[in-house]
């Protein structure tokens, strides 16, 4: 296909708005969607927020921020957001029922050259394809957390992704400044499936007593130059975000992926990191 120009994300929480954000940064026209303009208008807020951190670090001039800003629409009609895109890329919460409701609605409505791509960190994106009906077309494009920061874009090839997809989406991680690497679709793909297990013994160590939460982040950091620890990268990712995909991993691949006891009670109390103010560390 040709060079992608319109970009329909769907979804405008942390995730879905990163990704509209660097998009529309790269010169690209966005289409925002959301179930309601309360989600959608926080989608917009982060995206100013962040464009703005970067003006004021010196990283993006201001015109060319307003300029970002200005390629960026929202719509909460998905036949609305997708119509005339070259690429779709959904960002909504990790429940295969709601992805393959989602790509059926999708490919109903978007052109017939779009590529239709998951965000998905541990989701078959086989399945999902398979529910498309364009499994050709279908990719997972694994986002990493802050988007505008993160280098790294994990393409997920699903069993019936073509070649010709897969060479798009390299090239649109080129474009939008990100370097890919290629997996083939197994749970928890590469990244997911490492990270977690850190994360998951990280929980495990702190619950019998080891060390405490501190000095097991500063173990990873200064031991081996993790930007950050696997128990404050959980508090940022999502504790209840983390304890999914443990589930899914230890339904697809066995016990060393069950999650701790301490993961599920706290996010029984409600405690899921940074988005609810509490989680292995308190937030102001």
């Amino acid at each position: 296909m040709s060079q992608i120009e319109k970009v329909a994300v769907l979804g405008a929480g942390t995730m879905g708005h990163g990704i509209a954000q660097v998009c529309a940064v790269a010169g690209m026209q966005v289409a925002l969607r959301d179930l309601n303009d309360e989600l959608l208008s926080r989608g917009r807020a982060g995206i100013e927020g962040s464009l703005g951190k970067l003006t004021d670090k010196g990283k993006i001039a201001a015109a060319d921020r307003d300029a970002a800003i200005a390629r960026i629409r929202t719509t909460t009609d998905l036949a609305d957001a997708v119509a005339g895109a070259d690429l779709v890329v959904e960002a909504i919460p990790e429940i295969m029922a709601l992805k393959v409701e989602t790509f059926t609605a999708v490919a109903e409505h978007a052109p017939a050259h779009a590529i239709l791509a998951s965000n998905t960190s541990s989701l078959s994106v086989t399945e999902i394809g398979a529910a498309s009906g364009a499994p050709d077309r279908v990719v997972g494009l694994h986002f990493f957390n802050p988007v505008p920061i993160m280098a790294l874009l994990e393409i997920v090839r699903g069993l019936s992704t073509s070649d010709t997809t897969v060479e798009a989406a390299r090239a649109f991680a080129a474009r939008i400044g990100k370097e890919p690497i290629v997996v083939n679709d197994f749970p928890g793909f590469a990244t997911s499936r490492l990270g977690v297990i850190l994360g998951c013994e990280a929980i495990r160590m702190l619950e019998s007593g080891v060390a405490s939460a501190e000095d097991i982040d500063k173990a990873m950091e200064l031991g081996y130059r993790h930007p950050m620890g696997p128990l404050r990268l959980t508090d940022l990712v999502g504790l209840d975000v983390r304890l999914a995909i443990l589930e899914h991993l230890h339904r697809e691949l066995g016990e060393q992926f069950r999650p701790p006891a301490l993961l599920r009670q706290m996010v029984r109390a409600g405690k899921l990191g940074r988005k609810s103010g509490e989680g292995f560390y308190r937030y102001g």
